[in-house]
């Protein structure tokens, strides 16, 4: 039961917590102020401040405080309706006022013309109210120093140890200024931050690396970000590595034979900063008479033993020297000149070969279409006569008459036909005489001349040959007959 009594009064103290709180909240967003305000060394520059709802409280005296980065409050500004603007001792006599004057204690705005670094920091405008007390509104005044922003290479030799390859500066800037680099080149930027004269700071960036020879000339830059600047600030730049010349000699094919003319060797050198001299000798001290130098070629007239030596080309810079040599030797006879590749060769031979498979393929295709054509093996383009009946067939009796003579030709069984009224004949071969002219043009290679022909076609008929009668036997099958022999 107690505890049933003492909820209400729970409920009754955080109610009453709550209105204390939003009181509080309400009471903090009275004082207008603007939360930051942006000026540069010389301006002069406006803080305003104004008390937005005074309904049943009484303005007493505002005061403004100066609060720097470091070290304690000062007061710049005060103001009472009764007594006149006063302005204590501070970094800003002289220099700061109310604004409007005489102020207006509900909106006590102040200016401070000619602003200096040191000027940045809190301004608090504060107010002495009844039944209140103090409020107060806060402005962050911030200075901003535009920086001299500048980068450059630092030339340096080839090692093995880290070195300052480059350097990046931006002097003077407020807020401290942000720098990196952008490169390929294997290494590190490290910055360092200076404070200088009035609160101003200056930012130093090196780029840090072990130089090698294929890092000169590489691209790097540097970026400066600011808040001063709209937009990034890059500076490119090339790193300078120097080192000793590299050389190499070119133009000796292992093909110097006994009388071979005008072969050259070329020293190929580069270095930074660049060679300044090119000297060619011989490991045994003396030049052959067939050589001619001129810069950094060597040019031997004619093959000979005299030049069956090494060469040694010697090339020098600041840095240091650096040399190659070669050795010559001389051939009696030249190498043979190297033919196409094997790869070269293959693929010659697989090209022909593909080539002759689809031209033969094309000549079989045609062919083949053509014997198909003079074979006859689609339908049948003539129509044969039909046969004539033999009217000397009597009660199955043959001709009295017919007397059968040996012939060297081998006879052929004669073909009955009891479906149909019609034989079946081979009809590519019909040899009527108005259809000659297309049965000699369908034969096959060998019959277009049928004069030169040894063999005849079949149902061909010559009057020299008397003793080859082509009349079938006679049967005595009713109206059945019998077609006459067929020559294949």
């Amino acid at each position: 039961m107690a505890r049933q009594h003492d909820l209400p009064s729970m409920m009754g103290l955080l109610c009453l917590l709550a209105s204390i709180l939003a009181g509080h909240g309400a009471a903090g967003q009275r004082v207008k102020v603007e939360a930051e305000v942006l000026s540069y060394p010389g301006q002069t520059v406006n803080l305003r401040c104004a008390f937005t709802d005074t309904t049943g409280i009484e303005l007493t005296m505002v005061t403004w405080i100066y609060e720097p980065k470091e070290g304690e409050r000062i007061n710049i500004a005060v103001f009472h309706p009764s007594h006149n603007p006063n302005y204590p001792e501070s970094p800003m006599k002289g220099r700061v006022s109310f604004s409007p004057s005489p102020p207006k204690l509900v909106s006590p705005s102040i200016q401070i013309t000619g602003v200096r670094m040191t000027d940045e920091g809190r301004y608090i405008c504060e107010y002495a109210t009844f039944p209140i007390g103090n409020e107060q509104g806060i402005t962050y005044l911030v200075m901003l120093a535009k920086p001299q922003n500048s980068a450059s290479i630092v030339t340096v030799e080839v090692g093995t140890k880290p070195v300052v390859v480059a350097r990046c500066e931006s002097v003077d800037g407020l807020p401290a200024s942000q720098i990196s680099w952008v490169t390929t080149a294997n290494g590190n930027g490290t910055s360092v931050r200076k404070d200088g004269k009035d609160n101003t700071v200056t930012m130093i960036s090196e780029y840090v690396m072990v130089p090698t020879a294929a890092d000169n000339g590489k691209d790097i830059s540097c970026v400066v970000v600011h808040r001063t600047q709209v937009k990034a600030e890059s500076f490119p730049l090339k790193l300078a590595v120097q080192y000793p010349p590299q050389v190499t000699i070119e133009g000796y094919d292992n093909n110097w034979y006994m009388g071979r003319t005008n072969v050259v060797l070329t020293c190929q050198a580069s270095g930074n900063p660049v060679p300044i001299s090119v000297l060619w000798k011989t490991m045994s001290g003396v030049m052959p008479d067939t050589v001619q130098i001129t810069d950094n070629k060597l040019k031997v007239l004619k093959v000979d033993e005299s030049v069956n030596t090494t060469f040694v080309c010697e090339v020098k810079n600041r840095i240091g020297t650096t040399r190659d040599q070669v050795t010559t030797n001389v051939r009696d006879t030249r190498l043979p000149e190297k033919g196409p590749t094997t790869g070269s060769i293959i693929g010659a031979i697989i090209g022909v070969i593909l080539l002759l498979a689809i031209i033969g393929t094309a000549i079989a295709m045609y062919q083949k279409h053509r014997n198909k054509k003079q074979g006859g093996d689609g339908p049948p383009k003539y129509k044969p006569p039909p046969p004539k009946k033999t009217n000397n067939i009597t009660n199955g009796q043959g001709n009295p008459s017919y007397v059968p003579v040996a012939v060297d030709t081998p006879l052929q069984t004669p073909y009955y036909n009891t479906q149909s009224d019609e034989p079946v004949t081979d009809l590519d071969a019909y040899h009527e005489d108005e259809d000659r002219e297309h049965y000699l043009s369908a034969a096959p290679s060998g019959w277009d001349d049928p004069g030169d022909s040894e063999v005849l076609p079949p149902y061909m008929r010559t009057d020299s040959d008397p003793h080859i009668d082509h009349q079938g036997l006679n049967v005595n099958r009713g109206d059945s007959f019998v077609s006459p022999a067929m020559f294949v």
